[in-house]
């Protein structure tokens, strides 16, 4: 047992070393402009061993947030009311400043974001991620279709929400600054979806 952990560990840290190595070229260089052979040299790897581990190019990026997909889909299921659950959790984010809810001025993370939103391949990319996420969370629901809705418009709203705060603060405003308008903005969001979805849901007002 020990073994298989230590062998995870290792490819665990395979994974965030060529992630950093890639992010670290595109951004200096820009996405286009890197080929996955120069961020296997970099990484110090083969490129068909960088294949194994990241399918596609667009994958280096995502990886940073993979770990998120499931997210909402966890805390939904913790309830036992799904989306005073989620609302919970992304006003515990804004609190934090977690780079998900968009409320982060650390300059790395907003070189990521720029780099995220800014290349047409990774945004495409992206949408996969957010469909993804939006499945599991509607078998989090329960399935159905009610649970599908639910699910895309809850995914939506946590979208939107960290897109401005990111906007906002790549227009050169402090997260400090934007805090407040940030939370007010969640509370609102969360409150009509609170009051739109039960019915979607199988659930009593």
């Amino acid at each position: 047992m020990g073994e298989i952990g230590l062998r995870e560990r290792k490819k665990l840290r395979t994974y965030r070393t060529v992630s950093d190595t890639a992010i670290r070229l595109f951004l200096e260089r820009g996405f286009d402009a890197v080929s996955v052979a120069e961020v296997a040299a970099a990484a110090e790897i083969s490129k068909p061993t960088l294949f194994r581990y990241f399918p596609a190019k667009e994958d280096l990026v995502l990886y940073r947030i993979a770990d998120h997909e499931g997210e909402a889909a966890r805390v939904a299921a913790e309830g036992p009311a799904p989306v005073e659950a989620l609302r919970r959790h992304f006003l515990d984010g804004l609190r934090r400043g977690d780079p998900v809810t968009g409320l982060s001025d650390d300059p790395d993370v907003l070189a990521f974001h720029a780099l995220l939103y800014g290349t047409p391949a990774l945004v495409a990319r992206l949408h996969g991620h957010l469909e993804r996420s939006e499945e599991a969370l509607a078998e989090a629901l329960g399935g159905g279709l009610g649970a599908r809705l639910a699910a895309g418009q809850i995914t939506a709203v946590r979208r939107i929400l960290a897109q401005e705060n990111w906007r906002r603060i790549a227009a050169g405003e402090r997260a400090g600054e934007v805090r407040e308008n940030a939370v007010a903005a969640a509370e609102r969001a969360f409150g009509v979806l609170a009051r739109a979805l039960p019915p979607l849901l199988g659930e009593s007002r």
